[in-house]
């Protein structure tokens, strides 16, 4: 498949067409994902294109608070709400399809559940139009089964971004290393990916040796933050156990 940029382009201005429309009518939502990773590296979006990495959907995070209002906004944008099952919704999803182009849009409600949970409650007014950077990262990196494009977006936003302890444009170390030291689970497996993406990124031959060395020092320096942050007492029990015991949930599929 050829990557057809004017496509691609077309998700990216969708997605802000969306979010300022909400914000005129009160409604939070924020980007995640590819689209938000490409918004704050700008400099790095030729990546995407280098290696074929396509963005497919848009995806959101919004309050559950907001629920009802969201649904009637997308009617009034030329989306349907697509059924999905009781099990599905329950994680706090919604699924959008658009009338005429059937582009699809996921709205995540307080939290993403996956194969760990990330939870999103007083983080969407942190930035905009995206979700913060540290929750860009937890995003691709709490996926178990990783996939190269995930490797592809956690490249470009490690690229783009130093470590610090705010969320001032800089991915939150501070927060990260917080989150991780009270569940050894969501530690293991973000902590996992990072070595992965330290290693098949310089599979990449787009990505000069420089940049290499840039994001593995970043991915040094976030390992190095979330072992020294000081852990639960619950983290350290769990980790005595280890790899012998399922630490993730399993993603479920969507109902038709």
């Amino acid at each position: 498949m050829d990557f057809d940029i004017k496509a691609q382009q077309e998700f990216i201005r969708e997605a802000l067409r969306i979010i300022k429309e909400a914000n005129k009518q009160g409604i939070i939502l924020r980007l995640m994902g590819a689209i938000a990773i490409q918004l704050h590296s700008p400099e790095y979006a030729y990546l995407h294109e280098k290696l074929g990495r396509f963005i497919t959907d848009i995806d959101f995070v919004a309050y559950e608070k907001q629920t009802s209002k969201i649904e009637k906004f997308f009617e009034s944008q030329n989306y349907s709400r697509r059924m999905i099952s009781f099990s599905f919704a329950l994680g706090g999803r919604m699924i959008f399809i658009n009338n005429s182009d059937g582009r699809h849009i996921d709205v995540f409600l307080d939290r993403l559940e996956m194969c760990h949970k990330i939870d999103y409650k007083k983080r969407l007014e942190i930035d905009n139009p995206t979700v913060p950077l540290a929750e860009l990262l937890l995003q691709k990196m709490q996926i178990v089964k990783i996939s190269e494009k995930d490797i592809i977006d956690t490249t470009m936003l490690l690229l783009a971004h130093e470590l610090g302890d705010t969320d001032d444009n800089i991915i939150n170390a501070k927060h990260i290393s917080r989150i991780l030291a009270s569940e050894w689970g969501f530690y293991y497996t973000v902590t996992t990916n990072l070595k992965k993406v330290n290693s098949i990124m310089r599979k990449f031959e787009v990505i000069c040796e420089k940049d290499n060395d840039i994001v593995s020092g970043r991915i040094e320096e976030l390992i190095k933050r979330i072992d020294d942050e000081p852990k639960s007492t619950s983290w350290k029990m769990r980790a005595k156990v280890g790899t012998s015991k399922k630490w993730y949930k399993d993603v479920d599929t969507p109902g038709s």
